[in-house]
């Protein structure tokens, strides 16, 4: 009989999701970065001595604070909404009415059923109803909500929904191909499989526009 444990681990695999939201609790930010900098670089250093590692070695003393630095201001930082990018617009004065696609941007994300890394490339598009956004605006958008421990379902529909709202339109389309450690390095260990997962807003919902983007872009990527 599965325990509740076994259940989870299951769940986890199948990418079960509430909300376009991360489920962060609402004292999330109470503490300073700092101060969660401590505290996760004690449970760190516990996780490795029960895991039988002698962190008096020069190799590995260091090994907790490194551990939670990086998960504090570098994988996780993106749960900050301080850390938010601005989303700054201009007119379209010159009249640009078709699709703009930003293609291959990089994405490193963090699975948050197993904590391991999501690596592929973001897709984004957008038709203009008046406005325009600088097009490195697009790929810091994607980094920021790629910065936090994620569902790569969730991950494609906040990129779209930001743009949306800082566009002021729902002509915004976003498709990600990745690869998922979780299913490359454990579990069924298929280092080949990718996982796509698109959102389509606006005019992206026409079939033809959608299939003018989707030929844009061709999903023909190497990691």
């Amino acid at each position: 009989m599965n325990t509740d444990n076994d259940t989870f681990d299951e769940a986890g695999d199948d990418h079960f999701f509430n909300s376009v939201n991360n489920p962060i609790r609402e004292d999330a930010f109470d503490l300073s970065d700092d101060q969660k900098i401590e505290l996760i670089k004690k449970d760190v250093a516990s996780i490795l001595t029960t895991l039988g590692m002698d962190l008096t070695d020069d190799s590995m003393k260091g090994t907790p604070n490194r551990v939670a630095k990086m998960f504090v201001k570098e994988l996780f930082g993106g749960l900050n909404p301080s850390k938010k990018p601005s989303s700054s617009t201009f007119e379209n004065h010159y009249k640009y009415g078709e699709m703009l696609v930003e293609k291959n941007i990089t994405v490193y994300s963090t699975c948050e059923h197993h904590l391991l890394p999501i690596v592929g490339r973001a897709h984004v598009a957008y038709i203009s109803s008046g406005k325009v956004i600088g097009l490195s605006k697009m790929n810091r958008i994607v980094d920021h909500f790629a910065r936090r421990p994620q569902v790569q379902e969730r991950l494609t529909m906040q990129i779209v929904k930001e743009l949306q709202h800082a566009l002021n339109t729902e002509d915004v389309a976003c498709v990600i191909d990745a690869k998922h450690l979780c299913v490359n390095s454990r579990g069924i260990k298929d280092i080949e499989s990718s996982t796509v997962t698109s959102e389509f807003g606006g005019k992206f919902k026409e079939e033809q526009v959608r299939r003018e983007f989707l030929e844009y872009i061709k999903l023909d990527t190497k990691f």
